[in-house]
């Protein structure tokens, strides 16, 4: 009589056959370790009813302990992170969108600190340092990061390519007259020259463009539509009213260039810049009041020159070299200096502070484009 434990199935009780004999000697040639085949005594008594034999540890089957689960993950995404500060970053979306509300509000109302800002947020997304309110790292930032880089490198390889271009579009015409026409010319005579027009204003025109200037005005909240041309400039602006006054720049799609040239509240009086670090040209300017207002739009090449002291928002061309300039302002609000070189990146945010401020900081040699932002009396000196 034979016993045979296979594939963890025991079977006795079987009679010796031929059959059955090939059989076994077959399963214990293929069986794994696992598998056993025994051989009862063969001069059993017919008929007896064998003990079953024991089993074996090796053929206990332990189910497998349920798996632990994973943990939801937390954290915001570095997608929209990255794209938010990339695109949005003027207005503080990406900040906002962290949770970061108070710096959020502050980053919106300094203009994204006149774009130092927002680079600065922009480098902490890309190298995975930027972390949410709760202090949690961006989620799929691994995953995403060699796009974001790319993506955002070309964009600056665009932009500077673009720039020199724009550029090397400005060449000096020439003045000088053949060598056989000089002797008619002096028997002529002389025409009244016209006036030169200043070194900075036409390095002006040619940075940042040319238009006829235009004025506008209403009551209330209106739509004015930008110049054609009028890429780059400045607007001057008045308000008489009690409640908010804002001024900001669409582009053809409605939607923000990130430049928000006025936001204050009541009567208003001042001049601003838009186009210097826009996210996309703009084509008209949205005007919220509750008064009447009044707009000047007009090239930056019609600006004046730099002033000593003045109060409230201030656009000014710089003519000379490399130097020190020493501020201050008498203001309760934001208070900001920045210059404008046309060159690519150029942020130049040389001041930005709240309330009243007293300082020296470099300045770059010009030609360029200073922009004052404030609320109060100010002096601005070169050394």
């Amino acid at each position: 009589m034979r016993c045979i434990i296979w594939a963890n199935v025991v079977c006795f009780g079987v009679r010796a056959h031929p059959v059955l004999d090939a059989i076994t000697a077959r399963a214990a040639q293929v069986a794994p370790p696992r598998e056993r085949v025994m051989m009862s005594d063969s001069n059993s008594t017919p008929g007896a009813v064998p003990e079953a034999p024991a089993v074996s540890p090796e053929t206990v089957v332990t189910a497998p302990a349920a798996a632990a689960p994973i943990p939801a993950v937390q954290g915001k995404s570095f997608i929209v992170t990255w794209l938010l500060s990339l695109l949005l970053g003027f207005l503080a979306v990406d900040r906002f969108y962290l949770g970061k509300v108070g710096t959020g509000i502050l980053k919106l109302i300094t203009f994204g600190g006149a774009g130092i800002w927002v680079l600065i947020d922009l480098i902490l997304t890309l190298t995975g340092a930027q972390r949410d309110k709760a202090g949690n790292p961006l989620v799929g930032y691994n995953e995403n990061k060699k796009v974001a880089w790319i993506v955002t490198g070309v964009l600056v390889v665009l932009s500077i390519v673009m720039s020199s271009v724009n550029a090397g579009n400005a060449a000096p015409a020439s003045d000088s007259a053949p060598s056989s026409s000089v002797e008619e010319d002096a028997a002529e005579p002389a025409e009244a020259a016209e006036p030169e027009v200043p070194a900075v204003q036409g390095w002006a025109d040619d940075a940042f463009g040319t238009f006829d200037e235009v004025t506008e005005s209403g009551t209330g909240d209106s739509l004015v539509d930008l110049p054609e041309g009028a890429v780059v400039g400045i607007v001057t602006a008045t308000h008489a009213g009690s409640s908010n006054f804002s001024v900001s720049v669409l582009n053809k799609d409605n939607e923000s260039t990130g430049d928000l040239l006025v936001n204050t509240i009541g009567d208003y009086a001042g001049t601003s810049a838009y186009g210097f670090n826009s996210f996309s040209e703009g084509t008209t300017l949205q005007v919220t009041a509750d008064g009447d207002w009044t707009m000047l739009i007009a090239p930056v090449s019609s600006a004046p020159a730099l002033a000593t002291a003045g109060s409230g928002d201030a656009v000014f061309l710089y003519s000379g070299d490399a130097a020190k300039l020493t501020a201050t302002h008498a203001g309760k609000s934001n208070f900001f200096l920045s210059e404008e070189t046309g060159k690519a990146f150029s942020l130049g945010l040389l001041v930005n502070e709240i309330g009243e401020y007293s300082g020296t900081v470099p300045l770059s040699a010009g030609p360029s484009a200073i922009t004052v932002g404030a609320d109060g009396a100010w002096t601005l000196t070169v050394e």
